[in-house]
């Protein structure tokens, strides 16, 4: 969850509207480059132009969700299988370990609504310019993820795969996406050759995964019994 410093076009940045591509390089030669000459009857060569790092990259992307699928399916498979064993994540000061996992999902949403808006200001989409927003969508997203971690623990060990009902099943396949999204995109991340929609692509299914994540739970909790410490 984690992006550039502010200051610094990002990597994966969306093309801008009108932008022109840069003076074609004419004249040299090697790999890599392109050559144009001209012949007595007018023809012209071409070199060839390398694209092996873009190429790389594209596979690793291709992997990195491959293993993000794996760890979907694989936390779905273990948190089927385990039998769960009922202790809780608890607290002091809370009144029961479900409002535990509500308020740690309330601020995890919370600080993922900041990475938000500080990563459409580092891609120059909001329209005003948030001060040091690189590091604020870094460390947001890494407060994020971390308060997530408790809950995840509760959840697997505690609850286990849960479909008793339409919200519990939604919410139990939503926790197994969360984290394989959330694998992609920490592989994704330093890769320079992918195209530039495939990081906001990935960022936007975590955030929507764990934003549904909080409706499912806490925001049900909130809206069934109150709101409770």
């Amino acid at each position: 969850m984690s992006t550039r410093p502010t200051g610094h076009r990002p990597r994966h940045a969306w093309p801008e509207a009108g932008a022109a591509p840069g003076p074609a390089d004419t004249g040299s030669t090697g790999t890599g480059s392109t050559s144009t000459s001209s012949t007595g009857t007018g023809s012209t060569s071409t070199g060839p132009t390398s694209t092996g790092p873009a190429v790389t990259d594209t596979a690793k992307a291709v992997g990195a969700v491959l293993v993000g699928a794996a760890v979907t399916i694989g936390l779905g498979v273990l948190a089927r299988l385990h039998e769960p064993t009922g202790i809780a994540v608890n607290i002091s000061g809370f009144s029961s370990p479900q409002t535990v996992k509500v308020w740690l999902a309330s601020g995890a949403a919370v600080f993922a609504v900041v990475q938000l808006v500080s990563a459409l200001s580092v891609y120059g989409r909001l329209g005003v310019t948030v001060p040091r927003a690189g590091t604020l969508h870094r460390w947001s997203g890494r407060i994020a993820f971390l308060l997530t971690v408790p809950i995840a623990v509760h959840c697997l060990y505690a609850l286990g795969f849960q479909a008793a009902d339409t919200r519990t099943l939604v919410h139990s396949l939503l926790g197994c996406l969360f984290f394989g999204a959330f694998t992609v995109k920490m592989l994704v991340l330093p890769l320079r050759g992918v195209s530039g929609w495939v990081l906001p692509l990935v960022g936007g299914v975590v955030l929507t995964s764990l934003v549904a994540l909080w409706m499912t739970s806490a925001l049900w909790f909130f809206t069934t019994f109150g709101v409770q410490v």
